[in-house]
């Protein structure tokens, strides 16, 4: 079935490890956009974080910031906004101090934390071409927070947590790590599938002409929905199991190389 609509993951798949558009994936949302095939984003950063995005790829859809639990349009207004219930908030937070994990919270718009100095933040700041907001204490800001994120250096600790966390939120909220060193907390019931059955209604378009993309756990509920789902060669073994193909690394521009093999020539 031909593709009508794609929608893509961004860390780890559009952009490579240092955050870049390649020439070659701006060339190839070029290429969907002259065929007449519907393109945007739907990731874990905050909106603010899709902004390097908006004007290489010419974007004019609806992208879901925060796991598509909050929509925004290219201008980076908010078209729809779900919150982190406050209870599960801070469970999460507390569970992360036990841990000795740092914490991140965005809320009000704005990227809060308490230490400038900790693990990624010189990372999140060139991600999301912008800084933090250093508080005292982060609890103030539990009860209206979008999204919470765990960091941490050592990657196994977050990979062992994560099931764990999950199981003691229940349904309070989504656990899934949007990166080996981040460990994301987001609303309920909300999540990127969700943002892509949206996309798809909003226009039209059957999800069987759905096509998606994407690396990490948090991106099978796109694979869940569409009618191609597409993992990166830099996946892990249980996302490649969940996607109807696999293309190369987002260091390798796996991702404009799915774009000319599975949708664009199909489309020719």
């Amino acid at each position: 079935m031909p593709i009508a609509l794609v929608v893509t993951d961004v860390d780890g798949t559009l952009v490579t490890g240092d955050k870049q558009l390649t020439k070659r994936a701006i060339g190839a949302v070029a290429g969907l956009r002259a065929r007449g095939i519907a393109f945007t984003v739907a990731s874990s950063r905050p909106p603010i974080g899709l902004r390097p995005l908006i004007e290489p790829l010419g974007l004019t859809l609806p992208m879901g910031a925060f796991n598509g639990s909050t929509v925004v349009a290219p201008d980076l207004s908010v078209i729809d906004e779900t919150l982190i219930p406050e209870a599960a908030a801070r469970m999460a937070a507390a569970r992360f101090a036990r841990a000795g994990i740092d914490l991140w919270v965005f809320a009000d718009g704005a990227w809060l934390l308490t230490d400038p100095d900790g693990p990624y933040t010189d990372l999140e700041r060139r991600t999301l071409q912008a800084d933090a907001r250093v508080v005292p204490d982060l609890a103030p800001y539990l009860a209206r927070a979008a999204k919470l994120v765990g960091v941490s250096r050592d990657h196994a600790r977050l990979a062992d947590l994560e099931p764990r966390l999950a199981e003691e939120i229940g349904e309070g909220a989504a656990v899934h790590r949007s990166q080996a060193y981040y460990l994301d907390v987001t609303p309920p019931h909300v999540d990127k599938g969700h943002f892509v059955a949206r996309i798809a209604g909003e226009r039209g378009i059957p999800l069987g002409e759905v096509a998606v993309l994407g690396d990490m756990a948090n991106d099978t509920a796109m694979f869940a929905r569409a009618g191609l789902s597409i993992a990166m060669g830099n996946a892990g073994d249980a996302v490649k199991r969940a996607a109807s193909v696999v293309t190369g690394t987002n260091e390798a521009d796996g991702f404009a190389e799915a774009i000319e093999r599975y949708v664009l020539a199909s489309a020719v």
